[in-house]
């Protein structure tokens, strides 16, 4: 048993297990923790997504995040007050609710990714941080939701056949969404299509020259890591019933950045490990001191300098290295890892 599979197992029987470990330990808080991490993990996943296979550096991906939390808690709001939206009396179905919100975050994806990546390097990184601090004033500047107060949610929506009031269905609903889009983000990397990007990370010039068009295979992967971590974000208005301009805000982006670093760019499921870790400090240090961001600096500028792919590379360290798969074409490279 290889070790990677090995810790995939284990993340996989504490995420299922951590209910029933929180209800004998008696610390409800682990399910709600743990809750937390699900939706970080996966914002933090999406983001990699770009960063690690894409070479796609967004500094504005929490502009997804915010989105599709407000789109959420603006339906709510109309929903609870018995104002008509544009016509529509609202709904508070996840059914109804979740699609939208996806679809405003595919049409902000693909706005947004259709201007950015037509720069790259400094400039990509500043376009999308320009995009996510104008949502994010636009946000602020909506006073029928609360301005820079942002908006109280009465209930979360719901689900046939699962009551989402209930903090371990919900907990379970999070995990699920987070395992499934693990998955599918394995899918579609190790796919022709992840090929084709890892490709034009690799080398753009010579994957053009195959007659490949860069710009539809990263807006693609653009719009696919904004649905990710607008996913997460309806699930966080959702969980904390609550959701603000902070959550479209550079800062955090920034948290984003650090749990996928920390974790490991460019590995999928290590920003979930990092979004456990980054999480956890946040707990533990804040409670020693509230200036704890200046112990965790230092921390993870020693998992960047010490781990190539930072807790997951740490974790599989003395795993057999496997053959590049930049040396051979797709099809001999899955018969070296799947043999």
């Amino acid at each position: 048993m290889s070790r990677r599979l090995i810790i995939d197992l284990a993340c996989l029987a504490t995420f299922t297990l951590m209910p029933l470990l929180a209800a004998l330990l008696d610390e409800p808080f682990l399910v709600s923790l743990f809750t937390r991490l699900a939706i970080y993990g996966m914002a933090a996943a999406s983001l990699d997504l770009l960063i690690g296979y894409g070479a796609m550096v967004s500094f504005g991906h929490a502009a997804f995040f915010g989105l599709g939390g407000y789109v959420v808690g603006i339906i709510a709001f109309h929903t609870s007050q018995g104002m008509p939206l544009w016509g529509w009396e609202g709904s508070n179905s996840a059914l109804v609710v979740w699609p939208l919100a996806l679809l405003c975050c595919a049409l902000l994806g693909l706005v947004m990714g259709y201007l950015s990546l037509r720069t790259t390097g400094v400039q990509f990184i500043m376009i999308t941080l320009a995009f996510s601090q104008m949502l994010y004033f636009i946000l602020g500047s909506l006073s029928l939701y609360g301005g820079d107060d942002g908006i109280l949610m009465n209930e979360r929506n719901t689900l046939p056949g699962l009551d989402l009031n209930d903090a371990n269905q919900f907990y379970y609903l999070c995990v699920g969404l987070l395992m499934a889009w693990l998955l599918f983000c394995r899918r579609l990397v190790g796919s022709r299509f992840g090929f084709v990007l890892r490709g034009l990370k690799q080398s753009e010039r010579r994957t053009v020259s195959l007659g490949l068009k860069p710009l539809r295979y990263r807006l693609t992967t653009f719009v696919i890591a904004g649905l990710g971590a607008g996913l997460a974000g309806l699930l966080w208005a959702n969980y904390a019933l609550f959701v603000s301009p902070d959550m479209a805000s550079w800062q955090k982006s920034g948290e984003l950045m650090a749990m996928v670093i920390l974790g490991g760019v460019g590995t999928l499921l290590g920003p979930v490990l990092g979004a456990a870790v980054y999480l956890g400090l946040e707990q533990l240090l804040s409670l020693w001191t509230e200036h704890w961001l200046l112990i965790f600096g230092p921390l993870l500028l020693l998992v960047v300098l010490f781990g190539r792919q930072g807790i997951l590379g740490l974790l599989l360290a003395g795993a057999r290295p496997r053959k590049s798969a930049t040396r051979s074409a797709p099809v001999a490279t899955t018969r070296e890892v799947h043999p």
